[in-house]
């Protein structure tokens, strides 16, 4: 009796290794074969919804000098701006707004900062994939950074590195003294799964 319950035992396992064989082969196979349909599929998705709020009406942004405050700043989702850091060949759309669904399109900026322009604290974030924020680890000391607003150009230069815990947001300050650019993203770089460490780069407005 014995004998048996062991056999069946044995029998059960194997069956139970073959399925998860199988089972990771088959998830595999449609990572391998329809990955890319997959994430055209959510990337087409995606461009509808943030088209659809594009078109609502657009409301001309400018920016005050005498006050550095913006007038008719842009709606939550949308993009006013790009960003350039030829050092990287990186040209990408800044979004105002850091939900999931804009850091798939490019650049998102934080809703509790300032704007290029206003004289304080501008934090903006963004993958760390191949066609964002990848090349990061590349940069150096007085590259130049180009942001073009809607409202005006502003060229900011790289002057400093930071890796910071995801939880020492302190270290990202907002204030109004100084107008300082701070991107930063996920690392490692290249990482599987959650990253708890952000790298951040500092650049001030020239």
């Amino acid at each position: 009796m014995r004998k048996i319950i062991l056999k069946t035992l044995k029998a059960t396992i194997i069956y139970i290794i073959v399925a998860l064989f199988i089972s990771g082969g088959f998830l595999l196979g449609i990572k391998l074969f329809a990955g890319a349909q997959i994430d055209d599929t959510i990337t087409l998705a995606n461009l509808v919804t943030i088209e659809t709020s594009q078109k609502q009406e657009i409301k001309e942004t400018t920016l005050n000098l005498e006050t550095k405050m913006l007038q008719n700043y842009p709606d939550y989702g949308t993009q006013y701006a790009t960003i350039e850091i030829p050092s990287i060949d990186l040209d990408l759309p800044i979004y105002f707004g850091n939900t999931l669904e804009i850091l798939k399109k490019g650049v998102g900026h934080d809703s509790g900062s300032y704007f290029p322009g206003e004289g304080g604290s501008i934090i903006m974030m963004g993958h760390n994939s191949s066609n964002i924020f990848r090349r990061f680890g590349e940069l150096q000391l007085g590259d130049e950074i180009t942001i073009k607003a809607n409202y005006g150009e502003f060229k900011y230069k790289i002057t400093d590195f930071q890796l910071i815990s995801e939880k020492e947001g302190e270290k990202l300050p907002i204030q109004k003294d100084k107008e300082l650019l701070m991107l930063y993203t996920c690392y490692p770089f290249v990482n599987i799964g959650h990253a708890t460490q952000r790298y951040v780069v500092f650049a001030e407005l020239q």
